[in-house]
Order: C-alpha cells, then structure tokens, then sequence
C-alpha cells in the first residue's frame, strides 16, 4: 500500500519504531544496523555502519570509542546523519539532526549488557588506529581477560551518543521509480510537520 502523509503515524519515531519491527519480523539479519554519516572541521565526510541501541522520544542511541573517527567527528562537529535499508521491504528511512553525548550512567548501562568479549574487545582497541598484526590485538585481549574480573568496568574511551532528530524522512519503492517520499520536520516548538516530496 502506498505511503502517505496522512496516514502515517504524527511522530517519526514512533514510525521508524514500527518500520524496524516490520523489518524484525520479516527476519531481515541486523534489521538495526545504519549507516552514520559524519564530518569533520573541514566538512570532509566519513560514513560507516553502526547498530541502533536504542529508540524513544529523545532520539537515536548508538554506542563507539569515543577516539574512533566518528567519535572525534562529532566532538568537533556535533551534527550526524542516519540511513536505514531494508532491501527485501523496498524501505529506507533517513534521519538528520545533533548529535550529544549520552551520559556515563546510561554508557554503563548498556555496556553491562554487553558479552565479555566484547567488553574485552572495546577496551584494548584503539578504534582506527594502526597496528602491526592482529597477533598484537589479540594478545592483549588475552592479556586482559587473564587479569581482570566479569564484567569489566567501562572502558574509558567508549560511550553512548544520542542523535536529536531534526528530519526524518520514510521512503518506500514503487514502480517505475515513482516512489513515495515523506519528509517530517520539527518546528521550532518542538512539534513535526510532515510533507509528500517528489521522487
């Protein structure tokens, strides 16, 4: 069924939240994974996959080094972009807004729900930065995981970020690529408009 303004839900979030269950349910593999895309103080952009860790009214959740490229992007430049696809759906959603640090009590939080491993992983490595063999890395997660406890305590480096919203757009495929566009856009009280934009 075609998309339309009036019949979408009047909060974006609340419709990508039912897009991504569609996508779960279809048993689409990593069904939370977008695209991030970031840029740094001379506007030269990097994009990269990362999973969502969270949805609700604030916005978008996610979780990296805060030294990876990403990291240093947005400390310099706290603006970020968002896409989601979901090739079997013909679906795609796109979202751009701020971009703020997630405080060190909900970073713990999520990392306590993290496996070992992983939580081994995000404290030896720093992310992007060059290493001479992967025999290097993998030594020093075995290092670490012979002296220190489960769970381990949050790796200083790594946190949450929280992408505020500013548009949202829903796009799904149609035939002879006259597909349907709807944009939402918060107003200055807070509030969204939503529009139909041309293919």
């Amino acid at each position: 069924m075609p998309i339309d303004p009036a019949t979408l839900d009047p909060d974006p979030i609340r419709q990508l939240a039912g897009w991504l269950t569609d996508a779960e349910d279809a048993g689409l593999p990593l069904p939370n994974a977008f695209a991030l895309a970031t840029a740094d103080d001379e506007g030269m952009p990097s994009v990269r996959y990362v999973l969502l860790n969270g949805l609700d009214a604030d916005g978008l959740r996610y979780f990296t080094h805060r030294g990876s490229r990403k990291g240093r992007d947005v400390a310099i430049n706290p603006w970020a972009a968002a896409a989601f696809w979901w090739a079997p759906l013909d679906r795609q959603v796109r979202v751009s807004g701020s971009v703020r640090l997630l405080s060190d009590a909900d970073s713990l939080a999520y990392w306590q729900t993290r496996p070992r491993g992983s939580q081994l992983s995000a404290t030896v490595s720093a992310q992007g930065q060059e290493i001479a063999t992967r025999d290097e890395l993998e030594s020093r997660v075995a290092e670490l995981a012979a002296r220190s406890p489960d769970p381990l305590p949050l790796a200083p480096m790594w946190g949450g970020y929280l992408i505020v919203p500013r548009t949202v757009e829903f796009w799904e495929s149609r035939a002879d690529r006259l597909h349907d566009r709807v944009e939402y856009r918060r107003g200055g009280d807070g509030s969204w408009n939503r529009r139909r934009l041309q293919p």
